[in-house]
């Protein structure tokens, strides 16, 4: 079925009145969308409305889009008249299985037909979120990260039974509305960046339990180390610079061996020559034209622009 242009939406339906379907009602609204938000009892609207407000401060320091204003949200407890005119569903229901499933049974029959409905899940699959709809091929996994209204990223991907086409239009709408899209592959449990992120909460951990780092020390080694970094470049491209001219490769053999190390309590995949290649390939890939100088100026002048903009910002809650 022939869906509308992402470009021309101006309709959404935000299912849930928590903080994460709060914030992405907001930054809808930042977007000049016209928003319905649907809550489970009209009590909840209060609280919805004030994590709005806080967010808006923040949407506002940034820019709204011509046109933008909370008078464009709308609250309903009618499943029914939240999506009856909708042209994108977000759905931010509790992380309950059972719910999510008896939801989209709902979402499947009354969202217009040729809507997509996307599920700001953070871990479960849509195989298992769309198992009762009606109409699955339209359902995807659009996963923001917290708040919804700051953070650019939103993992995509659809289930068993998702078509190919509703993936491709999910992908295009989120762009079109500003965000970062990334189009997974398959299916994985915890997705891309949520797995990364995990990985070093895990061994963090490690170190507060076994007494060898604090929660302080774990927090300043990351902000005042990698995470600048992280801001510019992912960490395959940190890599692959901090390697100078011989990139990603001499990274890999020079500390390749260290990956056996003791140094975590994950285990490390066996640096394989089809891994290295996978690797090398893909940051020389990611690099294009640019060389190790060329590369280097453009990590240093983002680090640059972050060390101001977070002093900047440490200034003026003094």
């Amino acid at each position: 079925m022939p869906r509308k242009d992402p470009a021309v939406v101006t309709r959404v339906a935000s299912i849930g009145a928590g903080p994460i379907g709060a914030g992405w009602a907001a930054y809808f609204l930042a977007r000049s969308y016209d928003v319905t938000s649907y809550v489970h009892a009209a009590t909840e609207e209060p609280g919805l409305r004030r994590l709005i407000d806080t967010a808006w401060e923040s949407l506002t320091e940034l820019g709204l889009e011509p046109g933008a204003s909370r008078d464009r949200l709308r609250c309903t407890t009618s499943l029914a008249e939240a999506v009856a005119d909708a042209e994108f569903v977000q759905e931010s229901v509790p992380e309950v299985l059972p719910l999510k499933q008896a939801i989209y049974a709902e979402l499947g029959r009354l969202v217009p037909a040729d809507v997509v409905i996307a599920s700001s899940t953070s871990g479960m699959t849509m195989t298992d979120i769309q198992a009762r709809c009606p109409t699955p091929e339209r359902t995807v996994v659009g996963h923001p990260f917290n708040p919804p209204y700051l953070m650019p990223l939103v993992e995509i991907v659809g289930g068993a039974k998702t078509a190919k086409d509703a993936v491709a239009w999910a992908e295009a709408f989120y762009r079109h509305a500003g965000k970062v899209p990334l189009v997974m592959t398959k299916e994985v449990p915890g997705f891309v960046a949520t797995r990364l992120q995990e990985a070093i909460w895990r061994e963090a951990l490690h170190m507060v339990a076994n007494g060898e780092a604090t929660v302080e020390q774990i927090d300043t080694a990351i902000t005042n180390g990698p995470g600048p970094r992280w801001a510019i470049m992912g960490p395959c491209m940190v890599f692959h610079v901090g390697g100078g001219p011989g990139g990603m490769a001499y990274c890999l053999d020079q500390f390749g061996p260290a990956l056996k190390l003791p140094w975590t309590r994950l285990i490390a995949p066996e640096l394989t020559p089809e891994l290295r290649t996978r690797m090398v390939d893909g940051c020389e890939e990611l690099a294009g034209e640019r060389d190790f100088h060329a590369l280097t100026r453009e990590m240093n002048k983002g680090l640059v622009a972050i060390a101001k903009a977070l002093r900047a910002a440490r200034e003026g809650t003094r």
